[in-house]
């Protein structure tokens, strides 16, 4: 990488370095995809700079940006950081109250925005953030100036010496992004991430996936560091980034460009599990035993080599031709070289299975704090492993400290947090150490396994120490539990808020001769809870006694990004959780 130092180095070498590429960015527009090619992207990236400048950005200003994932995503990163500026990636999912706040924080001179929610919420806050100048939107929408306008001005208004001056100025160890952390608590903090930062992240990463993978599909939100990122590497690599802006349409989508490589969170894993295995109930007699048969063959795939035996790989063999290929037909993959699975722990039974049936998962760990791998999955001898996240990332280090929480430093440490030297320094210590919050510890072969959130332990009224994230983990293994909250902090036992799986109850109920009425019932039907009781205490019987889940409440309610009660990477908010069911954690206790 001696010539690419800085992330926008890759768009301007694209060309050169990868001459047999025709496409590089690509997404859906009226029904077909439009694609980019290096020489489209370079030039329209160009020419989005000359507008910026003639708009008087400079180094050092902030632009925003607020939009599912789309080609000008990129192009608008590429454009504002050519010219020494520093691009702010908001979610399009937070509240006007957050919008005003990140930007009145972070001074954000001009924004482009996508969408008619995102639209009314900047309106309702605009005349309260005096430093921002200038709002466009992607397409046009008659209330703003939009992206084609930005562009005739840059095609109007060409300056190169003054573009090439400014890309001769940036330091791969000045600001390039500032992403403020949704988390699930507290204020939104903005963090600095160099191009030293995300260009190390590439220059360690780069080995990992395959050279004939060439094909990778986007539809993370881009303003997390984690796609962010893998969107950066795909570039770098000359692959073909195709993104999908509707979630609804990632199916259809993997059909349609039989990606080579991909990211998901677990819930989407989880989401695609449900449905290959609902396929498979529709199948009847030998078919069915024949799938049912494959996917518990699968469940036990080990990942490394060496460690599955000579009759194991004789079962996948046969599985693979009767089932796995069918599998991946349906879904639409041919030739499938990564599943990146982040932001959240990975059910090993869903590893095992989507790695056994040609869908390979690398997991990955870190934080936006951290660029953000602090450790990943490789192809080096156990370097995927179930329930691991890997060997910490080349040139990291990682230590574990005495009361058991994750502690990294490198090149992947952000530069700080905005405005807050005092919340930097109690996050990364004076010998460059950051502390993740997390919990963990390594294997005896030196992967990193995750165990929790430190914030997150509680302890009873017994004065014992309960990690609800270990527990909910394994609750949701369950085929019967959707989502679970674990509570009893001061109180005599732990109890959980359990939001039954009512798809697969559907089900359960066909087979057992139950009648399914509505959620609401089901939840009060005795037969459905003593079920759920049952997983529950197979779950207990593999814990200590103090963390036993003694009570229960089934919940109906869904926890959505919509409704506030999880983040845009699909976490839920404990704290919003604890105050919305306080009425319900109550009865538990004085039951």
């Amino acid at each position: 990488m001696e010539n690419v130092k800085r992330i926008f180095d890759i768009m301007l070498q694209y060309e050169a370095r990868h001459p047999e590429q025709q496409k590089a960015l690509s997404c859906k527009v009226d029904g077909e995809w439009k694609f980019y090619s290096p020489k489209e992207y370079k030039d329209t990236t160009t020419i989005l700079s000359y507008a910026l400048l003639y708009k008087g950005i400079r180094p050092g200003d902030r632009v925003g940006i607020i939009s599912t994932n789309r080609p000008e995503w990129t192009i608008t990163q590429m454009a504002v950081t050519q010219i020494g500026a520093i691009l702010v990636p908001v979610y399009p999912t937070i509240s006007a109250d957050d919008y005003l706040y990140i930007l009145n924080h972070s001074g954000i001179k001009l924004l482009i925005m996508e969408g008619a929610e995102v639209m009314k919420k900047i309106q309702m806050v605009r005349g309260k953030v005096p430093e921002l100048l200038d709002l466009y939107t992607f397409i046009d929408r008659k209330d703003f100036p939009y992206w084609d306008q930005l562009l005739d001005l840059g095609r109007q208004n060409p300056n190169p010496e003054l573009l090439q001056q400014c890309r001769d100025s940036v330091d791969e160890k000045q600001c390039a992004m500032m992403i403020y952390t949704s988390g699930t608590t507290g204020t939104p903090k903005g963090v600095m991430l160099s191009h030293y930062n995300l260009m190390q992240q590439i220059e360690h990463l780069k080995h990992i996936p395959a050279k004939w993978s060439k094909k990778a599909l986007s539809f993370l939100p881009m303003c997390h560091a984690y796609e962010n990122m893998l969107v950066i590497l795909y570039q770098y690599l000359g692959m073909t980034v195709y993104y999908v802006q509707n979630l609804a349409a990632i199916q259809s989508s993997i059909k349609e460009v039989h990606p080579t490589m991909m990211s998901a969170v677990p819930r989407v894993f989880e989401k695609f599990y449900d449905g290959i295995v609902k396929n498979g109930k529709a199948q009847k007699g030998l078919a069915q035993k024949i799938f049912f048969w494959a996917v518990n063959v699968a469940r036990d795939y080990v990942i490394e080599d060496s460690e599955r035996t000579w009759w194991y790989n004789c079962k996948h063999a046969i599985a693979d031709k009767l089932v796995y290929s069918k599998i991946r037909q349906g879904l639409g993959i041919e030739k499938f070289d990564i599943f990146v699975s982040g932001a959240a722990s990975l059910q090993p039974k869903l590893c095992s299975f989507f790695s056994a049936i040609g869908m390979p998962v690398f997991e990955g760990y870190g934080m936006t704090e951290t660029s953000p791998v602090i450790a990943v999955s490789c192809r080096e001898k156990y370097g995927r492993e179930a329930n691991t996240v890997g060997f910490p990332l080349g040139g990291v280090e990682i230590a574990i400290t005495p009361d058991g929480e994750v502690i990294c430093r490198g090149h992947n440490v952000m530069m700080g947090y905005y405005k807050d030297e005092e919340l930097t320094k109690e996050i990364i210590d004076k010998d460059g150490w950051l502390h993740t919050g997390d919990l963990g510890r390594f294997t005896t072969k030196g992967q990193l396994v995750l165990t929790g959130r430190k914030k997150n332990l509680f302890k009873t009224s017994q004065g014992k120490y309960v990690n609800p994230q270990l527990i909910e983990d394994m609750l949701v293994r369950s085929r019967f539990i959707e989502q679970v909250v674990v509570v009893g902090e001061n109180q005599k036992f732990a109890a959980a808020l359990v939001i039954p799986d009512f798809e697969f109850l559907k089900c359960w109920c066909e087979r057992h001769d139950v009648k399914y009425t509505t959620k609401e019932e089901m939840a009060q039907n005795p037969q459905i809870i003593q079920r759920i009781k049952k997983e529950i205490d197979k779950c207990n019987q593999e814990l200590g006694k103090a963390e036993n889940i003694m009570k229960f409440e089934l919940i109906t309610d869904e926890w959505t990004q919509g409704n506030g009660f999880l983040t845009p990477t699909l976490k839920i908010k404990r704290n919003k959780v604890l105050q919305s069911y306080a009425e319900v954690i109550n009865r538990i206790y004085e039951q």
